[in-house]
């Protein structure tokens, strides 16, 4: 997914940890500290088998289903015909266009030894 790609897509996930929400392994293979975000594309898929896509998030096992890509990056440019929202965590940040990106080690963590 390298440079600019134009192309309908049903979603789009942008991680630097493998879970979301309840325990999804939607970017199963993301570091919170490579500096990279990993991209995880759904593309419009038929209902059925966007249905038995589903479970599957929770073990990581979507990445080998045909219609989901998967790739890093150091930033992304989203843009879309008309404005979309974006979420980050369960909640609501801005609308598309969109830039997003991580900083290498940006947080520091401290905790009891």
């Amino acid at each position: 997914m390298a440079g600019k790609v134009a192309k309908p897509v049903l979603l789009a996930a942008f991680a630097n940890t493998p879970f979301y929400g309840d325990g999804m392994r939607v970017a199963p293979l993301a570091k919170m500290d490579d500096g990279k975000l990993d991209l995880c594309l759904i593309n419009p898929l038929h209902r059925l088998k966007l249905l038995s896509l589903f479970p599957s998030v929770y073990f990581g096992r979507h990445l080998a289903i045909e219609g989901v890509e998967y790739s890093q990056a150091e930033r992304v440019r989203v843009e879309t015909e008309q404005p979309l929202d974006i979420y980050a965590d369960g909640e609501y940040v801005c609308q598309t266009p969109v830039e997003i990106g991580v900083q290498r080690n940006a947080l520091q963590v401290i905790s009891p030894s």
